[in-house]
Parts: C-alpha cells; structure tokens; sequence
C-alpha cells in the first residue's frame, strides 16, 4: 500500500504541473485586423490609445478618437476621413483594402470613452 501511494503522490503533481505548462505554453495570439493595422498606421499621431497624446498628435491637435465627438460621426463619415484624409490626416484609401478601412472603425469604436 505504501508503493501506491508513493506513485500517486508523484504522479498527480507530475501530472498538474504538465498541464498547467501546456497550457500556458500555448502561442499568444497575433494582433489582427483593426489593432493591428491602428498600431502600425495610426499610433504614430493618435497614440496607442487613440487621445492624440504625442508629439506629432499634439502639435496637429489630433481629436481623441474615443471622445463622443469622434464617437458620434457615422461608420462611412469615420471610413471617408481614413480612406480620403481630412486636414493633416493624409488618405489611406490607396494603402488600404476596404475590409481594412472596416476593421479600423471598428477599432475607433472600441476606444470610446467609458
């Protein structure tokens, strides 16, 4: 009886600690779609967090993107300043796909203030 029970207390933390590692060694998963393209196309003016916080944001009073301002404009309103530029805003209309156009106002709505 004592065999058995020096298995099983080897065995069941052996097989905790495994799983638990499988599990957290699972890859991370890829930022896709609107993050993704707002963090390399975007957050050199807007900032990560979409306030206009930088340099660049600052000094071409960049709007915050989550304000009820930005927030109230209309999906196309939203798509026709990204694809066509508006003031410094420069157009991405030929850099980007119309689906990629959407996944960025989809992202501009998820920064709403809360």
């Amino acid at each position: 009886m004592d065999a058995k029970r020096n298995w099983t207390s080897i065995a069941a933390p052996s097989l905790i600690c495994f799983a638990s590692l499988t599990l957290f060694a699972l890859p991370a998963r890829p930022q896709t779609g609107g993050a993704a393209l707002f963090k390399t196309k975007c957050s050199v003016c807007h900032g990560a967090d979409g306030k206009g916080a930088t340099a660049v944001g600052k000094a071409d009073k960049v709007r915050d993107l989550g304000s009820a301002d930005v927030q109230k404009q209309s999906d196309a309103d939203l798509s026709a300043v990204i694809t066509n530029g508006k003031d410094k805003m420069p157009a991405y209309g030929k850099s980007l796909k119309p689906d990629q156009v959407k996944d960025l106002v989809a992202y501009i709505r998820s920064l709403a203030a809360k």
